[in-house]
């Protein structure tokens, strides 16, 4: 049973994380041909959801780094990894 719902949760991580990923790295595609970006909001509330995806595509491509409100990615990393964390150690049965 436990393993059924740490799969689906392992899925929806693995997806979240991979489409802020790309939500970023598309933005930053069209930044370099000059055409229409995507809107801040946007980048920001997908990096407060998938905030490992993000925080990869930021480095990766050097792209919002500059920009002080997307210092908030790594606060999003930081407050997710304790989530999970949390969970991790409150709901697996190895952890008593």
């Amino acid at each position: 049973m436990i393993g059924t719902y740490l799969l689906m949760a392992l899925v929806v991580f693995a997806s979240v994380n991979g489409a802020s990923f790309l939500l970023f790295r598309k933005d930053k595609l069209q930044a370099k041909r000059r055409q229409w970006r995507t809107p801040e909001a946007r980048l920001l509330v997908s990096a407060l959801v998938g905030p490992y995806g993000a925080f990869w595509a930021m480095r990766r491509d050097r792209h919002k780094t500059r920009q002080a409100k997307f210092l908030l990615v790594p606060v999003f990393l930081v407050l997710q990894t304790g989530l999970i964390a949390f969970l991790v150690m409150r709901y697996t049965p190895f952890w008593g």
